[in-house]
This record gives structure tokens, C-alpha cells and sequence, in this order.
């Protein structure tokens, strides 16, 4: 049987954690920072958990994680 390909997309985007999660860096941090407090940025820098209905999703894109 040949590889499978992992979604490049999702590679750049998602980690899988050592307890079997995957981690998602948060959204709205790439621009526009101007207008948002220094607490709103602050919180966004701390990576997210993705939700377990998405897990299944996640890891079937990332074949090798």
C-alpha cells in the first residue's frame, strides 16, 4: 500500500499532543491588532484544544501525527 498524503492545509494548522489531542493556535492574531486591547491579544497567543466532535475530522486529514 502507498503512503497516504496528510491535508497541508491542516498540517500547518494543527499539532497532535502527547496525550492523543490535537492543538490549535487561535484565530484574529494576524492582523488588525490596533483596535484590540492588550488582555484581547494577550489570551489569543495561548493555544486552544480542538473540540472532541472534531478530533476524529483532524485526524484523518493528518494520517501520521
Amino acid at each position: 500500500m502507498p503512503k497516504i498524503k496528510s491535508h497541508s492545509g491542516a498540517a500547518k494548522r494543527f499539532k497532535r499532543t502527547a496525550s492523543g489531542s490535537f492543538k490549535r493556535g487561535q484565530s484574529h492574531r494576524s492582523h488588525i491588532l490596533t483596535k484590540k486591547t492588550t488582555k484581547r491579544k494577550r489570551h489569543l497567543r495561548v493555544a486552544a484544544i480542538i473540540c472532541p466532535a472534531d478530533t476524529k475530522m483532524v485526524s484523518r486529514m493528518l494520517p501520521y501525527s
